[in-house]
């Protein structure tokens, strides 16, 4: 009989044991994705990669403004146009924004990869610099140019050089290259590499063509230090960029909306003088 007794307390306690772990286990998601945890709504930690200038300090100007919401931003700074794709690819971020939606095209086809635009934020007109020279009526024959040496911003610059009347190039090809030139009366040299490396070699070049946010991380103001520069109406949006199906998370959707308010319309327009221009 004490055996019997002995037996059921045993399972008693076993099914008490068991249903306290389910229970504990257990976490219900509310509709924004988050798990509650009794009334209580858990934090949410937002990852985004960004190279530093403009688009980490656009990012940190709205911390504030996405803690208000819940969720904590966290800004990872990258040098380079590379990592912040293939970490975002492999989940170390939810996020990035430092490309265009021309780069992340061409990224997505050369790497097989399906990142997506989870909103347009601003564009940054390219320019031309030199520490050699003060106009482009001084650039010499058989000078040395250096450009991008990514196929979008490649092509950007080369397109850039037509428009400051320094060559031609056959524009029906989908991406134009070096090979697509078809004028060029100074002989210029055209020299490619990567394109956080521009400013660096500013120095044995004649004049580079620099994306903005590489300009601008490099002390120079592109409205005043450039000798040429795109117009404000430039087709290259600089984008958040996410996975695929990733773009429609609330966490996503309210990053973007806190970067395309009008409070960081005022930012943008006053912090960089026209260099960077909002897209919304």
């Amino acid at each position: 009989m004490r055996k019997t007794k002995f037996v059921v307390a045993l399972l008693l306690i076993l099914v008490l044991a068991v249903t306290a772990l389910s229970g504990c286990g257990a976490k219900e998601k509310d509709s924004s994705g988050d798990a509650n945890t009794g009334g209580k709504e858990e934090k949410i930690v937002l990852k985004v990669g960004a190279t530093p200038v403009p688009h980490a300090e656009i990012l940190n100007e709205v911390k504030d403004d996405l803690a208000a919401e819940g969720i904590t931003l966290e800004v990872i700074e990258f040098q380079d146009y590379v990592q912040p794709n293939l970490s975002l690819a492999d989940g170390e971020l939810d996020a990035n924004f430092f490309q265009h939606i021309q780069y992340l095209e061409s990224f997505n086809k050369d790497h097989n990869l399906n990142l997506v635009s989870a909103g347009g934020i601003h564009s940054e007109p390219m320019g031309i610099y030199s520490n050699l020279l003060k106009d482009l009526t001084e650039l010499k024959n058989n000078a040395q140019v250096a450009i991008p040496n990514d196929p979008s911003n490649g092509r950007r610059a080369l397109l850039l050089l037509q428009e400051a009347g320094l060559i031609k190039v056959d524009t029906s090809q989908e991406e134009a290259t070096t090979r697509n030139i078809t004028e060029n009366p100074k002989n210029l040299k055209i020299v490619e590499m990567e394109a956080a490396m521009l400013p660096k070699v500013l120095d044995d070049v004649e004049i580079a063509v620099i994306n903005t946010n590489y300009a601008l991380d490099a002390g120079f103001n592109p409205m005043e230090d450039s000798l040429f520069m795109e117009g404000k109406d430039s087709p290259y949006v600089n984008i958040i960029t996410v996975r695929s199906g990733d773009e429609n998370k609330p966490a996503i959707q309210k990053l973007v909306k806190a970067l395309t308010s009008e409070a960081m319309r005022t930012f943008i327009l006053q912090k960089y003088e026209g260099a960077v221009v909002p897209d919304f």
